[in-house]
């Protein structure tokens, strides 16, 4: 039978938050190496992930076909399919309607309001939901359960590592995403007149610091849960854990990630393996 497969996403972590951070869980499955994610912020880049493209190590002197090629030749490993027809993957494109296709069951469970049922990420999903709470890894691995006539896959988007960090701090600025912006858009046109122009004040050095500290600790809280999900995983469970993006703290007077252009925003930690 085909592999159970879970793909953990890390919402917002750059890859040195993953360097520092102690990762005893992580480490159970692999040692996380450097990539690159195909965009700046959540909803491009997870478009991608749901493609089954994982984040690319850019490499030089090849063509990009190949690098896809490569990438997705991998795909016959993580699942244990060796007779994988790659186009299963299409007309749609789609990793979790590849794995439809072959018997999987396919659950979702996401934290970022933009990745929500009705934007379409849910589709070949048989069950996906948003977490009601930003910050609830931990709700997910309660929910999980595997079959034995049945493959699973799970995906997992974490709001932990993704701003405020698990603060709940009411001093932070309020700073929303895509789906956060246009939800306040009109009441904000409607009082101003025009689209309003005033910005929060800016972080100062210290206070980026501090936060990239958090985000530290945050992926330590993931590992920290991630021992009651190896331990319910069936041996040869097939792990993949990376980022969508990543984040900048000041790096060329930026902070954050999206319409950023900065190779922080794309350093991203990438793991795969197997529990054993």
């Amino acid at each position: 039978m085909a592999k159970d497969l879970i793909y953990i996403i890390m919402d917002s972590c750059r890859y040195d938050s993953y360097v520092r951070a102690k990762t005893p869980n992580m480490d159970r499955i692999a040692i996380a190496e450097q990539r690159f994610s195909y965009a700046s912020w959540t909803a491009p880049s997870h478009h991608s992930i749901f493609m089954g493209q994982v984040a690319h190590n850019s490499p030089t002197k090849i063509l990009a076909s190949e690098v896809y090629k490569k990438e997705f030749a991998k795909w016959v490993h993580r699942i244990d399919v060796p007779d994988l027809s790659f186009k299963s993957f299409i007309p749609e494109l789609s990793l979790s309607k590849m794995l439809q296709k072959i018997g999987y069951r396919t659950t979702g469970r996401v934290s970022m309001p933009v990745l929500n049922p009705l934007t379409g990420f849910s589709r070949f999903f048989d069950d996906y939901k948003l977490m009601k709470d930003h910050n609830d890894f931990k709700g997910m691995v309660d929910e999980v359960s595997f079959s034995a006539d049945q493959p699973s896959y799970y995906f997992m988007n974490l709001g932990e590592t993704h701003y405020p960090y698990m603060l709940k701090d009411e001093q932070l600025p309020r700073i929303s995403g895509v789906h956060g912006v246009m939800k306040g858009m009109d009441e904000a046109i409607a009082r101003s007149g025009d689209v309003p122009d005033e910005e929060p004040q800016f972080f100062t050095m210290p206070e980026m610091q501090a936060l990239h500290d958090q985000q530290v600790r945050c992926v330590e809280y993931v590992d920290s849960v991630l021992d009651e999900l190896i331990s319910k995983a069936p041996v040869g469970t097939h792990f993949i854990i990376a980022a969508d993006h990543g984040e900048c703290f000041g790096e060329g007077d930026y902070f954050g990630h999206g319409p950023v252009m900065h190779n922080k925003v794309f350093e991203v930690p990438f793991l795969e393996g197997r529990k054993t």
